[in-house]
């Protein structure tokens, strides 16, 4: 005889006892469901800068979470990229960003927001950036395209080596 739950013995040919797979009720999976969440394409209300942050640029990046960015206050200070931006908001060297400064470590930081150019732009007319800040364009290439300045010159058979001679 058979105890209730025991199934190392014979197949069972009860229906009751025996245990199914679930069946797929979704549309995909892990990977269908990583394209959702945020998205930073549309447009978002301009975030302007409260007492204890300040603005800045990223000049290098440094791994781990980390990078170094000046501030438009003067000061060069190593910043730490929040957790809940680091694999959803890609940061690159040239971005403008708000960095969060900290009450007992003035050359540390904390980067809670990254600016799109469109809104580096905004803020730059609206006076928060120097007029000499340089923003960063490379992921927008509006009228221009790719490989456009480059120029080939003229093949020359003779400055080559001739294979038959090989």
């Amino acid at each position: 005889r058979r105890v209730h739950g025991d199934f190392r013995s014979a197949p069972c040919t009860d229906r009751r006892v025996r245990q199914r797979m679930p069946k797929n009720k979704g549309k995909g999976g892990k990977n269908r469901r990583r394209g959702k969440g945020d998205h930073e394409g549309s447009k978002r209300e301009l975030i302007f800068k409260e007492d204890g942050q300040e603005y800045g640029q990223v000049q290098r990046m440094l791994g781990n979470g980390r990078l170094e960015a000046f501030c438009f206050d003067g000061v060069k200070r190593l910043c730490h990229i929040r957790g809940k931006m680091r694999k959803k908001v890609w940061v690159n060297v040239g971005d403008i960003v708000l960095v969060s400064l900290r009450d007992f470590q003035d050359e540390k930081g904390d980067v809670i927001l990254k600016y799109s150019v469109e809104e580096a732009r905004n803020l730059k007319t609206y006076g928060e950036l120097p007029e000499n800040t340089r923003i960063n364009e490379t992921d927008t290439m509006e009228g221009e395209e790719m490989g456009a300045d480059v120029e080939f010159g003229e093949f020359e058979e003779s400055a080559g080596v001739d294979i038959e001679n090989i």
